[in-house]
């Protein structure tokens, strides 16, 4: 099965559908039995969204296209171990994350971006103080910082300030305890705020001295 490759007959059956959209439930049922249009159809509803997160942790959009080819190859594989009374998403994610972990852990290498995100529910930590240098000095600036924060803690960072996943959504993919979630969500914007706020007080006394 080519996963790049967009069936048309996925299509017609939109174009043509009359009672809603399909559930992911049904799709991976159908899928099951064989019909490679209905995972076309999951593939058309997670890809966008996959490749965005795995660009999160590895940087490359070309790289980011190749662990998500991966990981729906890895999920087609695996159908028959999915619980159609759970979401399918964050099932799928699960494995999409763990292949960006592996990948970066095998590097030897941490790739991070700094796209945080407000949230009505979180108020995710924001350096807004104004800053003299560009955007991509401080995005540097803040990579450096993310890498020494522990993996556990920086993944749930990623997941929730810079994808918005809910904190139920995190526990699934990571799948851990929504409390647990949580705590470390707490934690690595606490760590993170300390590393920065740190960096800007030792930069500014530099400054100071010259």
């Amino acid at each position: 099965m080519q996963l790049q490759m967009v069936d048309k007959k996925i299509e017609q059956r939109e174009s043509l559908a009359s009672g809603g959209v399909t559930s992911d439930a049904r799709l991976v049922e159908a899928a099951r039995k064989g019909d490679d249009s209905a995972f076309g159809e999951l593939v058309l509803r997670y890809e966008r969204r996959l490749i965005r997160v795995l660009i999160q942790f590895v940087k490359s959009p070309e790289l980011a296209e190749d662990l998500a080819q991966d990981t729906f190859l890895k999920s087609y594989e695996r159908l028959d171990q999915f619980d159609t009374s759970r979401r399918f998403g964050p099932w799928l994610f699960r494995i999409g994350v763990n292949q960006a972990l592996d990948y970066l852990r095998k590097q030897k290498r941490r790739g991070w971006w700094l796209l945080f995100s407000d949230s009505p529910s979180d108020t995710p930590f924001d350096p807004s103080v104004p800053d003299p240098r560009n955007k991509i000095d401080i995005n540097q600036e803040v990579q450096a910082i993310l890498e020494e924060i522990p993996e556990k803690y920086r993944t749930v960072l990623v997941l929730r300030d810079l994808e918005n996943f809910s904190t139920s959504e995190i526990a699934a993919i990571l799948d851990r305890k929504e409390a647990t979630i949580r705590w470390r969500l707490a934690e690595a914007r606490n760590r993170f705020q300390k590393l920065w706020s740190h960096r800007q007080n030792v930069e500014n006394s530099m400054s100071g001295k010259e």
